[in-house]
């Protein structure tokens, strides 16, 4: 449920080499708002329940986030997210649907407009705007959005869900409530309506993107759902990594993830056919960590019985203690050194314990020590009411009015397991029907942590790009170049495969060139 650089978002815009689907329908006809606002009078536009606080005209490379805004990682020296932005009015506002409703949100309208409309999603517990996420849209000419879902605070902390309708706001009406006064400032603005929308979101921003597929189908035209924290008791299952990582008799360092991860990449590196460090399909990886076992003592390069342990129930997940049901997948081999959060998120480390504390057991003082995840986890899915828990698969409502619904997970993913993705693929994939389902595509990324964070595996990709040829050209995402750069500036490049397949090395070629990858089913589907 963590987010990290979102670099499967936006990175090379290669165009996807892709097969030919019927045209997408007329977008529909956003509110009519009657002639074009300037800036500084979009604050007198009158909306439903909502106060427009600020609409500032900023000059090319002149904003400035405030403090405390949330930044992804970047190299030493690298530019800021912000410092080729174009001129653009920036719009500020508050919405309150109902009584202790209070969702900030703001729009970004740039001085010369594509004529589209992107809503951007957050990560974790939200509590903030994501403006790095706004940036990179913007620069692209298009309109785009952003909402702290209705509260203020740290990526892992849930303390927020004592308020009722706060929680209401994070499940499901900041984005439609943001989505649609942000469409209407847009019309208000340039005098016409956008002709599409598109939502870009990883993590907690993937599952916005799938509740409002599933809720407010009507909403967005396109949508990218990477990563998504698809049911939010998930998270809960960070609290064995906690545990693990804090163990106050032998914890699992960092040290020693990494070592978990090279041994799982030494023994099934080549089981694709190419040595190159990335395990295609993680789940026929049958590392178990006892190998790595200590033989006395505690050692660097080995594993107490005890840290063997706790990486065994890591890898397993939560299963139900009647009928053995999995109710969390577990982690897989490659994601290990991906189970720490990254530094410039630290409160991560703990949001599974806040979110059991505040969401689940109501109780700011529960221990995270008396866990029982299996248990504790049944009980959290008992409670859910529509709020937070997984979005309805049936998703026709939203493809038959021709939306497209692009999923993406890495399979070395430590925050969320991408196990989770797959079995809800195939949910959307049943309910919503033989056909329809055709315009739904999910591309797992081979060595790729959580929201293209690093690892081993090519990450680099505009998704943005490759949904907008879905559903403007009709161009389905059949075979998606990714890549990576290499030293001496070299360059690997791989296609992404719809599920459930897979790149395949033909055995002729550089294995750095995706020429050399064929997209194959594999022979029996796991």
């Amino acid at each position: 449920m963590c987010v990290t650089a979102l670099s499967l978002s936006a990175c090379n815009r290669q165009s996807p080499s892709s097969t030919q689907v019927p045209a997408s329908p007329e977008a529909p006809q956003s509110r009519s708002v009657a002639g074009a606002t300037s800036c500084g009078e979009l604050t007198k536009v009158g909306l439903p329940n909502t106060a427009i606080t600020a609409a500032d005209d900023i000059a090319a490379g002149a904003f400035v986030p405030p403090p405390g805004a949330f930044s992804p990682p970047a190299p030493p020296g690298a530019p800021t997210p912000y410092a080729g932005l174009p001129p653009f009015c920036r719009v500020s506002g508050t919405i309150a649907p109902v009584p202790g409703s209070e969702i900030r949100f703001e729009v970004w309208l740039p001085r010369t407009w594509n004529g589209k409309f992107v809503g951007v999603g957050n990560g974790g517990a939200a509590g903030l705007i994501f403006y790095a996420f706004m940036a990179e849209p913007l620069t692209r000419g298009y309109a785009v959005a952003a909402t702290d879902t209705g509260h203020s605070g740290g990526l892992g902390d849930w303390s927020f869900a004592v308020h009722r309708e706060k929680l209401i706001d994070y499940g499901y009406r900041a984005i439609h409530e943001m989505t649609e006064k942000s469409k209407a400032l847009v019309e208000a603005h340039y005098g016409t309506a956008a002709s599409r929308s598109y939502w870009n979101g990883c993590s907690s921003g993937g599952r916005q993107g799938l509740v409002a597929a599933d809720r407010f189908p009507e909403d967005y035209d396109g949508i990218v759902a990477g990563a998504p924290a698809i049911n939010l008791s998930q998270g809960t299952s960070t609290i064995l990594i906690q545990l693990a990582t804090t163990d106050p008799v032998e914890r699992v360092t960092p040290d020693k993830l990494k070592l978990m991860t090279e041994a799982a990449i030494a023994q099934c590196d080549e089981a694709d056919g190419v040595r190159d460090r990335t395990v295609t399909d993680p789940r026929a990886c049958a590392f178990d960590p006892g190998v790595l076992a200590c033989k006395a003592g505690d050692r660097p390069d080995c594993l107490t019985p005890r840290q063997v342990t706790w990486a065994r129930q890591i890898y397993r997940g939560s299963r139900a203690q009647a009928g053995n049901e999995r109710i969390i997948p577990g982690r897989l081999p490659t994601s290990e050194v991906d189970w720490l959060p990254p530094p410039f998120a630290a409160d991560m480390a703990t949001i599974g314990t806040s979110y059991l504390r505040h969401v689940i057991f109501k109780d700011p003082n529960w221990d995270p020590a008396r866990v029982d995840l299996d248990a504790d986890l049944a009980r959290a899915r008992t409670q859910h009411d529509g709020m937070t828990s997984l979005p309805d698969p049936d998703l026709r409502a939203f493809v038959q009015r021709g939306g497209k619904l692009l999923l993406w997970h890495g399979w070395s993913d430590g925050a969320i397991s991408p196990l989770s993705t797959i079995d809800y693929y195939n949910d959307v994939v049943a309910a919503t029907g033989k056909g329809q389902s055709d315009q739904i595509r999910l591309l797992m990324a081979p060595g790729v942590h959580h929201c293209g964070g690093g690892g081993e595996g090519p990450f680099q990709i505009d998704l943005l790009s490759v949904i907008e040829e879905w559903v403007e050209r009709g161009k389905a995402p059949e075979r998606v170049i990714v890549s990576r750069p290499l030293e001496g500036g070299r360059m690997r490049t791989r296609p992404l495969c719809p599920y459930p397949q897979m790149a395949t090395y033909t055995g002729q070629g550089s294995s750095d060139d995706a020429a050399s990858f064929v997209c194959k089913a594999p022979s029996s589907n796991r």
